[in-house]
């Protein structure tokens, strides 16, 4: 079998397929047993990913003013009583064995003497917060894509576009794909969605480009339970700055004493919560914009560094301080960075037990795409990385059994049709994925209600519509089960790549719009101005299935969990 360099043909069958090269996908093959053979496909490479993107660090409560105790107690809190107790509880108590994993695999924390740096993010009681400068996610991504590409029974295989899940008997038995140029099947025992959030449905997103929300829209049509979409974290300091890309400012800054400013340099976050800048993340990101809101002239807030000592600064932050002088020009040491909310990390996602399966037999989840439990309605900063670790390490004990009643295999070939149109459709698609991500953030941004979300709703039914019947469309729904097709030259991985995106973040965009449509109150991530405050009433997850939003069994607070 091919290494990643390889533009060999795809096995027709594996053990275990991974989809998805961020740290989630690395750190699942690496579990897996090394018994196994392992495919892991990307439709990018390795390194593009938004773990890659990942700068604050990795939460885990080790130092010796720490305790489990408390980093379960902060977590709860901040997910505003919908997070899983139990799935709380092995994150935090598994964390310690998932860093000491990566150190031993040459992950370079920094440190403070001989031991490991700690320092604040916001709604932490402990400074918890391992980091590597401000580029802890590139620092664990590549040390994990080294360890995979290391491994004889991993097989990495970059530019593989997932299309589908390919389901027999009920089962997860493969993955419909296109790779060096064919469109094929691949069938394995068991397939890992590790393809990370879907930032993309908005037009602010410090997400990047390849966040369009696959794992989630594919496993959604192969008839997954989904939950708690509505949840989106919107960060609150992306760089703002017409024609920059919105790159995150790390919120390691407030926790190394930032402040987060207006224009006339008055703290208003204090106006807001009693926490300031350090407050969670849905609080912040409301009060930059409600401020703004009452200051119509006025499209971005500022972030002062220059309160911090100037060699922490450099020492913490050297990859904010390059991007903020090469995207914005501004020298941090001599004004403030200015930055506005966008959105950042899905809470929701594929539902997903202690072990990482989903409600489908042999298809599990790990990462952004799934839903454990763990954020409930508003992540607790630098969980993620966390939860990429842990819950790719349950896996460790998979043992796939051949499926009982196996698909036939056929060895057909054939040549694509060409669809007619393919400028026109590539133009529709092109126009219609920027149309998505400005309806979304206008209609379920920061701020939702119910008239504007019910008018995006109609939009993307009549966009629905017109996507079905494009040429590109058609020609793609004719592909038979296990046959492989050659593509025609004009139909090139990238214009496959824009119909599949726009077909995703078209489902997800209106699953997302229907979940925060059903629920009528505000928590967490989810804020709607026609239901400001939380319901006791709505303490209980959104379920996602087919077609229809559902009502979970009411969760216990967590301070009766405690």
């Amino acid at each position: 079998m091919p290494s990643s360099a390889s533009p060999a043909s795809l096995p027709p069958q594996v053990d275990v397929l991974v989809v998805g090269g961020g740290a989630a996908g690395l750190y699942s093959a690496l579990c897996l047993p090394p018994t196994l053979q392992v495919g892991l496909i990307t439709k990018d490479t390795l390194a593009v990913s938004a773990s890659d993107w990942a700068q604050g660090g990795i939460a885990a409560a080790i130092a010796p003013d720490d305790a489990p105790e408390l980093h379960i107690t902060d977590t709860l809190k901040a997910g505003v009583g919908l997070c899983d107790r139990q799935a709380v509880e092995v994150l935090v108590r598994q964390a310690g064995e998932c860093i000491q994993n990566l150190t031993q695999m040459g992950v370079a924390f920094d440190r403070t003497g001989n031991q490991l740096a700690m320092t604040l993010e916001a709604a932490h009681s402990r400074r918890r917060v391992l980091h590597a400068a401000d580029t802890t996610g590139r620092a664990v991504v590549t040390t994990l894509a080294a360890q995979v590409l290391a491994q004889k029974n991993i097989h990495v295989f970059d530019q593989a576009l997932a299309l589908d899940l390919w389901l027999h008997g009920g089962e997860c038995c493969g993955i419909k794909l296109v790779y060096n140029h064919q469109l094929t099947w691949v069938q394995a025992k068991t397939i890992v969605l590790a393809t990370g959030g879907g930032g993309q449905i908005y037009s602010q997103t410090t997400n990047p480009a390849a966040s369009t929300g696959d794992g989630v829209a594919m496993a959604w049509r192969a008839g997954a339970t989904l939950r708690d979409l509505e949840f989106m974290q919107f960060h609150p300091t992306a760089l703002t700055k017409e024609g920059a890309p919105r790159f995150l400012i790390s919120e390691a800054v407030r926790g190394e004493g930032a402040h987060l400013v207006d224009s006339d340099g008055h703290r208003f976050a204090f106006d807001y919560h009693p926490d300031g800048e350090l407050a969670p993340r849905d609080v912040v990101s409301r009060a930059i914009f409600n401020h703004l809101q009452k200051n119509p002239d006025e499209s971005v807030v500022y972030l002062d560094l220059r309160v911090i000592d100037p060699e922490r600064v450099r020492h913490r932050f050297p990859n904010i301080i390059r991007k903020c002088q090469k995207w914005a020009g501004t020298n941090v040491f001599e004004r403030p960075i200015p930055v506005s909310p966008a959105a950042h990390y899905w809470m929701g996602g594929i539902v997903t037990d202690l072990s990482s399966q989903t409600t489908i037999p042999r298809l599990y989840a790990v990462g952004e795409n799934a839903s454990t439990g763990v954020h409930g309605a508003n992540r607790l900063a630098s969980n993620s990385l966390l939860e990429c670790l842990v819950f790719g390490a349950q896996l460790k004990t998979l043992s796939p059994i051949p499926l009982e009643n196996p698909p036939n295999q056929k060895n057909e070939n054939k040549l694509l049709a060409s669809p007619v149109d393919m400028d026109l459709d590539t133009d529709w698609l092109g126009q219609h994925r920027t149309a998505i991500s400005q309806l979304v953030w206008q209609s379920a941004g920061i701020s939702r209600e119910a008239s504007q979300m019910n008018t995006a709703l109609e939009q993307l039914k009549q966009w629905q519509t017109e996507f079905d019947a494009l040429a590109l469309t058609r020609t793609i729904d004719e592909v038979k089960e296990q046959t492989t097709y050659q593509l025609p030259d004009q139909l090139t991985l990238a214009k496959l790549r824009l119909w599949t995106e726009t077909r995703n973040l078209l489902a997800i965009a209106k699953l997302v719009l229907k979940s925060a449509l059903f629920r009528t109150e505000s928590r967490g991530g989810h804020y709607r101005s026609d239901y400001p405050e939380t319901d006791p009433n709505w303490q209980v997850h959104t379920l996602v299935q087919d077609e229809t939003c559902l009502r979970s069994h009411p969760i216990q607070p967590y301070f009766q969990q405690l």
